[in-house]
């Protein structure tokens, strides 16, 4: 169990952070024996436990030691072994002498020591890590950070100490079992092919793109010959397509549910054509309404449904006003037949109040927080995660968009460059766990764009993970259920408490897995656990404290 202190006003961010790093934790109650003790505060002199880590920029008495505090200074950038993580708010450095080891450093200084102590460790790091956490999770990380899942690292860290303490540990693992991660395949549909968009400048754009752009690109090298001519014939049989003679090149489902192959994908939908918006900030605000709404979609929503995907909101204004997200979510509820449904805000806008906004109005979850501009991380986290200040919406983080990656103004990668940053998200969803959020838009596997054989390609490397594939309401309910996971404290005596895994839902399917760490071997045992009463997982647990010797002699501070 580890004891939680904490500033006034941190609880919510400290409960938000031990949903993400799930394992047994309480508010730090003196006399309660706790193996070991986190604190932003001060610590009190008299803890018993084996580890103490010690956050935060003030100093404290447990820097009243040779060194002791050093510099400092705002926002900076820590290592920690190979890894570095950008700091956000106040950043304290240390002098780091005597019998003290460095575990973090900010460029040569230490930014975290750590000290022996009689029968356990105290660890102190320059930074509070709970306002590195509401950060992440309210403002988020600036696009020069956004390939860093700072958030994640944060934990990754912690777990680390812990078991180099010896501590075993017990956590439910932000994973299904059998699987790497979970991956949402989203669509953003703006559209609806192009023969609605008549002498407009959708149309005149299009007709520049994939005639003199396209010959430019070409000339580049961004272009292939077979993509150019191509280019050149959709250009030529737009009269044709007007005139209903020709196939909408730009008619997004028929290839999404043929590329996709029975993954289950969620397709956000407009939920009121001729809408701009109110509050629209940049360049051409008018240019944001669409030439649909969902209520003309009802086959298509049909037909989607049947394949077992999921229609969302594609909000106009629902982020800035609960009045005019209950209308919206009403028209995308009527067309997925269920008012359980999420949004994703047309061109992400949001501002602080959004979360807020978006929960008065009714919705399930929210997907809208990433970047236009890049991929990565903008929360530091591959995980669904509570936005501060609201109870029951979710967030489902989005991190590769394809605009992003490919538009001239933009990213503007190569294929293989694309690939090699989109492999590095992979990988940190292998590793970690958690979501990996993917949007193409409805238009982007066709010409000019050509962005579908990379997609294809994407999603060939996504299978090979084992992912477990889900839509983004499918997802987010998986992750609601691990929160409603709960650890409870049994005292069996005042110095050998128990610890119960409790749950109180339905059955939890893909099954979650619990990991149950033994430090003294370096080892893990891995439990698929649906929710249900398992023999198996208290027998692992009860193992687990069977191997930590209470009768240490624990440290005092």
């Amino acid at each position: 169990m580890i004891g939680v202190i904490f500033k006034p006003g941190q609880l919510e961010v400290v409960e938000e952070f031990f949903q993400l790093f799930k394992t047994a934790w309480e508010p730090y109650a003196p006399g309660r024996t706790y193996d070991v003790i986190v604190s932003t505060g001060d610590v009190p002199p008299h803890a018993d436990t084996n580890l103490v880590v010690v956050y935060g920029p003030e100093a404290n008495h447990t820097d009243a030691r040779p060194g002791g505090a050093g510099v400092r200074r705002h926002g900076g950038f820590v290592c920690h072994g190979d890894m570095q993580i950008p700091i956000y708010g106040e950043l304290l450095t240390f002098a780091g002498e005597g019998n003290e080891v460095c575990c973090v450093t900010d460029q040569a200084e230490p930014a975290g020591i750590r000290a022996g102590m009689p029968g356990g460790a105290i660890i102190r790091l320059g930074y509070d890590l709970f306002e590195e956490v509401r950060f992440l999770l309210s403002t988020g990380q600036p696009i020069e950070q956004a390939q860093t899942p700072t958030l994640d690292i944060h934990i990754q860290m912690l777990r680390e100490w812990i078991l180099a303490a010896g501590v075993p540990l017990i956590e439910v693992l932000p994973v299904p079992a059998g699987h790497s991660c979970a991956v949402c395949l989203t669509h953003d549909i703006d559209f609806v092919g192009i023969r609605r968009h008549l002498f407009d400048h959708t149309m005149w754009g299009f007709l520049y793109r994939a005639t003199v752009g396209a010959f430019r690109n070409f000339a580049r090298g961004g272009l292939s010959w077979r993509h150019l001519l191509k280019s050149l014939r959709a250009a030529a049989s737009l009269p044709f397509v007007y005139a209903g003679w020709a196939e909408d090149f730009w008619e997004p489902f028929e290839w999404y549910l043929t590329v996709e192959q029975g993954i289950p994908a969620t397709y956000f939908l407009i939920p009121f054509k001729d809408r701009a918006g109110q509050k629209v900030p940049g360049r051409h605000p008018q240019r944001r309404a669409t030439a649909y709404d969902v209520s003309e979609l009802d086959e298509s929503c049909k037909i989607l449904k049947a394949h077992g995907c999921e229609i969302g909101v594609h909000g106009i204004d629902s982020w800035h006003s609960a009045e005019q997200g209950r209308e919206e979510l009403a028209r995308g509820a009527a067309a997925a037949e269920s008012a359980d449904i999420g949004v994703r805000m047309h061109w992400l806008l949001r501002d602080a109040t959004t979360p807020s906004m978006l929960e008065q109005a009714g919705y399930a979850y929210d997907s809208t927080t990433g970047y236009n501009e890049t991929i990565g991380y903008r929360a530091g986290t591959g995980q669904v995660f509570r936005p501060c200040g609201v109870q029951r919406l979710l967030e489902l983080p989005m991190h590769i968009q394809d605009g992003a990656l490919f538009y001239p103004q933009r990213l503007n990668l190569s294929a293989a460059e694309a690939e090699r940053r989109c492999g590095t998200l992979l990988e940190n969803a292998r590793k970690s766990g958690g979501v990996l959020t993917l949007l193409w838009h409805d238009r982007s596997h066709a010409p000019e764009r050509f962005w579908g054989d990379f997609y294809i390609r994407l999603i060939g490397k996504v299978r090979s993970m084992r992912a477990w594939f889900g839509t983004a309401g499918q997802v987010v309910s998986w992750f609601r259920q691990r929160r409603g996971v709960q650890f409870a404290r049994v005292q069996g005596s005042p110095h050998d408490p128990d610890i119960r895994l409790c749950y109180e839902g339905g059955e939890i399917c893909p099954p979650l897995t619990v990991r149950v760490y033994r430090p003294e071997s370096k080892s893990h045992t891995d439990i698929a656990w649906n929710g249900r009463p398992s023999q198996e997982l208290q027998t692992a647990i009860a193992s687990q404290h069977s191997n930590f010797d209470s009768s240490v002699q624990l440290s005092r501070l």
